[in-house]
């Protein structure tokens, strides 16, 4: 549906942002200035403790700075409420008492229509509910209480039942309801021999199924029988229920999870319902498929590392294997799975019905990421004891992690995996006559090799964070060099997430007035911005303080680039020969010549060629810097610590 020119501005205009953000948030009252429509909290989307979430209520807008959430009125509320586009600016156009104009005639028959379904099925669950208490319902009533169910309970979750007979169908209709309604609300069928519609939940537990807004949109039902086709049945999808889209207690999870609580996904409704009885009140299901793709998004939408703790029999732990390949190529940085597993042949109301709650809270806190339930799937029941075998686990993993989109977690995945790959495949060498030069007589080569690389990162972790300060601050005192360098600063890996988000709003922030990019960036890393410039080895060079020294900043830019260029290929080459050593059967002596000329590369990036020779430093365009210039703050640098390295 399309919105006349200005309808929008309208909207935004009559509204407070703050208002509408102040109904799911507390402010910080140290933090924020309600005067001037500063306001900061606890990011809504997230769990913290920290106000890193701020709106600024007179310019319409919403950033926080942990997770990087942003937007206004409207995207606000869509992620909330998890309604659509169209929906969010009805919830919002009736607080600002504005009529929205009407959709086409085929859209408004629709939304109709779905009120009317709507009705039906709050018809049907008031009946289903009412059956519960029937004589007709003793067997159910008997096997509710056998579950735990008491009254408070069947109440909370609108338990209800389906009889044999007289059923829905004739109660509804009945009552005056067309009897096309209640067959498209998927209540009843038609029947293939003719004659009158069929119900379909017969001598069936009723368990209502709500949509995030808490409409009544489908049921299911937990047969009696012992000899039913289908233990469980769901309704079929209609113009309200879409199976793969919906989850099992949407609206009260999400809020749970709001609220800090781990948001678990469960196999079934009575995994759930036990699951939230126990404390845990962020349990979905998903009903009656394996989860799908758009309801992984639905998940994320609602937390960023839900737990999948699906039962621990064969059909849970496939379920859970299958999930991995649909997750990969989804995952950003933040947004993952981790996998609790039951034991084998039990679920989380098993354990709850056993009085094992810290049992499954253990369970909850140890949940494997999905990098290591990935490792298992590939590895577990398996023999590798021939090359073949070693590398087809190798091309295997490969792949699935080949099918990860954001380079970042990709390569974050390799090295876990190349890790994992080392401690199987890993043999105890021989001892040699000699030791490569840098090992210690008696340690093997690959102690020597471990005992390195952790004294590279420890030396280099301080004086990158430095190097990276020096990047940023550079590009925000002379922001014409920023295209130049656009590529490689995109590429930049920031050690801390202030850093980061300095960087993403480098790459989109505009020259103020005074030729710099502080006023524009300070809106959207403002924080860590001023933590930036306060740095005090920024102060030893004029072109991280001020304008007007655009060829120092040039070279000093192409300088610092590469030598954190060079350390980082320094660190790549030292993981994978920590990897090669173990699982490609490299020679001590090649390993240790591959170290030795990535040092040699680290040392020549640091020092430059021509250090010596001339009193300037030239960038790639042409600029010069005196190198007296650069002495205090390569002064500062050798502080950190004994290294060779730039």
């Amino acid at each position: 549906m399309s919105l006349p020119p200005g309808f929008l501005d309208e909207l935004r205009n009559r509204l407070s942002l703050g208002q509408v953000v102040g109904r799911k948030v507390v402010w910080d009252q140290r933090k924020s200035n309600q005067g001037k429509g500063d306001l900061w909290a606890p990011c809504p989307f997230h769990q913290e403790k920290t106000a890193s979430f701020h709106v600024d209520d007179r310019k319409g807008f919403y950033y926080c700075f942990g997770c990087h959430a942003k937007g206004d009125a409207i995207s606000f509320v869509r992620e909330t409420e998890n309604v659509g586009f169209m929906e969010a600016v009805k919830i919002l156009a009736g607080e600002a008492g504005m009529e929205v104009p009407q959709a086409s005639p085929q859209e408004q028959a629709r939304a109709d229509r779905r009120t009317e379904l709507t009705a039906v099925m709050e018809e049907a669950v008031r009946w289903f509910r009412l059956q519960l208490k029937t004589g007709g319902a003793a067997e159910a009533r008997a096997y509710l209480e056998g579950r735990g169910f008491d009254a408070a309970r069947l109440e909370r979750w609108e338990i209800g039942f389906a009889p044999e007979r007289g059923g829905a169908f004739a109660a509804l209709t009945g009552k005056g309801m067309a009897a096309q309604d209640v067959i498209d609300a998927g209540i009843a069928a038609e029947s293939d021999r003719g004659g009158d519609p069929y119900d379909r939940f017969r001598d069936r537990i009723i368990f209502p199924i709500r949509d995030a807004r808490g409409r009544a949109i489908a049921f299911g039902g937990r047969a009696m029988a012992k000899d039913a086709r289908a233990k469980y049945l769901n309704s079929p999808e209609t113009l309200l229920f879409d199976k793969g889209r919906q989850l099992y207690n949407h609206g009260p999870a999400r809020e749970a999870a709001g609220k800090g609580q781990p948001l678990i996904v469960a196999e079934g409704y009575m995994d759930v319902i036990a699951l939230s009885e126990a404390g845990f009140t962020g349990a979905v299901a998903p009903l009656g498929t394996a989860i799908t793709e758009d309801q992984l998004r639905l998940l994320w939408r609602i937390a960023p590392e839900p737990i999948i703790a699906l039962d621990g029999d064969t059909a849970g732990l496939r379920a859970a294997m299958r999930l991995i390949d649909i997750a990969l190529p989804l995952l950003e940085a933040g947004q993952s799975l981790r996998f609790a597993l039951m034991p084998e042949g039990q679920d989380p109301d098993d354990l709850i019905r056993a009085g094992q709650t810290a049992e499954v809270q253990r369970l909850l806190d140890e949940a494997l990421p999905l990098v290591r339930l990935l490792w298992r799937r590939e590895t577990e029941g398996k023999v590798f004891d021939s090359p073949e075998r070693k590398a087809a686990l190798e091309r295997a993993l490969k792949e699935r992690i080949g099918t990860i989109k954001d380079p970042s977690i990709r390569r974050f995945y390799d090295s876990e995996i190349r890790d994992l790959t080392w401690q199987l495949f890993r043999t105890a060498p021989q001892g040699r006559a000699g030791k490569p030069k840098g090992q210690r007589w008696g340690e093997r080569p690959v102690e020597a090799l471990a005992a390195t690389k952790a004294s590279a990162l420890a030396a280099g972790a301080q004086e990158e964070a430095i190097r990276e300060a020096v990047i940023l601050a550079t590009l925000v005192m002379t922001p014409e060099l920023r295209e130049a360098y656009e590529g490689e600063i995109e590429r930049m890996e920031c050690r801390s997430e202030d850093h980061g988000a300095l960087r993403d709003a480098i790459l989109r922030a505009e020259p103020g007035a005074d030729g710099t990019l502080r006023a524009d960036i300070g809106q959207s890393a403002g924080h860590a911005l001023e933590k930036l410039m306060g740095q005090s080895h920024l102060r030893v060079m004029p072109w991280t303080r001020e304008r007007g020294h655009r060829e120092a900043a040039d070279a000093c830019l192409s300088e610092e680039l590469a030598k954190l260029a060079a350390r980082r290929g320094h660190l790549r080459e030292m993981e994978e020969a920590h990897h090669d050593i173990g699982a490609a059967g490299e020679e001590d002596d090649v390993i240790t010549r591959r170290i030795a000329r990535s040092n040699r590369e680290l040392e020549r990036a640091g020092t430059g060629d021509d250090e010596d020779k001339t009193e300037y430093q030239t960038g790639p365009n042409g600029a010069r810097i005196k190198k007296d210039e650069k002495s205090a703050f390569d002064a500062l640098l050798r502080q950190i610590g004994p290294q060779k390295s730039p």
